[in-house]
């Protein structure tokens, strides 16, 4: 049995969870609303302020599978959960000569020392913030309750200019360490 998907998740107060017929999982919070389908091979279960996971052993669907279906609905709804009451954050830092971000609502505009700035528009459920300091690297701040969509959304910005090891330029996430390498001169010797 998979040990994560046994663990029930706690719902915390201002969150409500509920449940349809076609197996789809709705949470309610604060921060917005989020929904998943389950699959069949997968009981949902919710009482006592605890939703809990249970396999189907009725279900055609071969024993791997399930194990690994037990763990992955586990997980998406307790994202969900702490996504709808707490919210998730990235900031991610350009590094750079020249690099610059600014946005207006919900298009950010880049300049990544290309020939064009880069324009980027984001779905109205990640909230953003630039921060442009003089002697500071500029930096974005994105907000969502949707974990899977605020690091789709990171992974394309990085995609942009990906942090390379020779100069350590790029976007890359606040606190990320970039194995450095040395050049050509280096290995003359």
């Amino acid at each position: 049995m998979s040990r994560i998907g046994k663990l029930p998740i706690s719902i915390p107060a201002g969150v409500t969870v509920s449940q349809s017929n076609d197996g789809i999982v709705t949470v309610k919070g604060p921060k917005g609303e989020l929904s998943q389908k389950v699959d069949s091979s997968i009981i949902v279960k919710i009482a006592d302020g605890q939703i809990v996971f249970e396999v189907d052993e009725n279900n055609a669907v071969n024993y791997k599978q399930k194990q690994a279906f037990h763990g992955l609905y586990r997980s998406l709804i307790n994202n969900m959960v702490v996504g709808v009451s707490e919210g998730y954050k990235k900031v991610l830092e350009l590094v750079g000569v020249g690099y610059r971000v600014s946005n207006q609502g919900n298009i950010i505009e880049f300049s990544l020392g290309y020939t064009h700035p880069i324009f980027i528009q984001l779905p109205n459920e990640v909230k953003v913030e630039t921060k442009s300091e003089r002697n500071q690297n500029p930096v974005i701040i994105l907000e969502s309750c949707d974990k899977a969509l605020l690091g789709l959304i990171c992974a394309k910005i990085r995609s942009f200019r990906k942090p390379e090891p020779y100069k350590g330029k790029g976007i890359l996430f606040q606190g990320e360490v970039i194995r450095r390498k040395s050049g050509k001169s280096a290995s003359a010797k």
